[in-house]
């Protein structure tokens, strides 16, 4: 399965979890299928860290979406009654930065502490994902040539997020199901064979806000 595949997979799950939250209001079985996106999206940014032939445009790029995605991305929070937070781009920067800021370290140990530290900025400034988001991000490139370890520590990370989850909230059914699904995105990011497929490196970046516009507009009807 190539880059490109994997791409669509995700943007096809991200488009049912918010056509989702439009139709449904949310919890159902739309948004348990939106749980593939986001384990794909920050394997991809561990791929593309490995493969980009220039960090800085790529951060850059990621910068310039994120502040693009935000107005998209507040008016479809507004208008489905979800509490405001920074988009998935900023998430997506921070987990290349912390990439990029542990491979360049020399003590690996110094370079863990900043993946921590972003994780705890990403938290703290509402990212999406918030730290677990960033934990992601970094277990995927930390383990990319371990599969066993690498599926293990993102089951450990995704099962310590439940946990959170139930001991602020409380259980809740949702949880096991959303869990399973995003442990499920396991099975097409192994499936992976290296290959970049056909070149769509803009397509996300410009799918993302586009479509977050147009169910705000939708939900306007």
């Amino acid at each position: 399965m190539s880059s490109f595949i994997l791409k669509i997979i995700a943007i096809i799950s991200m488009s049912f979890d918010h056509v989702g939250y439009l139709i449904m209001g949310g919890s159902s079985w739309f948004n348990y299928i939106g749980r593939f996106a986001f384990p794909i999206f920050a394997f991809q940014i561990s791929e593309g860290y490995l493969h980009t032939k220039d960090v800085y445009k790529y951060l850059f790029r990621l910068f310039i979406f994120a502040i693009i995605s935000q107005i998209p991305f507040m008016l479809f929070q507004y208008s489905m009654g979800i509490n405001l937070s920074l988009n998935v781009f900023f998430t997506l920067l921070f987990g290349l930065l912390a990439i990029y800021i542990y491979d360049k370290l020399k003590y690996k140990f110094l370079g863990i502490l900043c993946v921590i530290i972003l994780g705890i900025v990403a938290e703290l400034c509402s990212f999406d994902y918030g730290f677990y988001g960033i934990a992601i991000i970094f277990i995927f490139y930390l383990f990319r040539n371990n599969k066993l370890a690498m599926c293990l520590s993102f089951i450990i990370a995704v099962l310590l997020k439940n946990l959170y989850r139930i001991y602020m909230y409380g259980f809740h059914l949702s949880y096991i199901y959303s869990s399973l699904f995003v442990i499920g995105a396991l099975f097409f990011i192994c499936l992976y064979n290296g290959k970049k497929g056909r070149n769509i490196k803009y397509l996300l970046y410009f799918f993302y806000p586009v479509h977050l516009f147009l169910i705000y507009l939708i939900s306007l009807i």
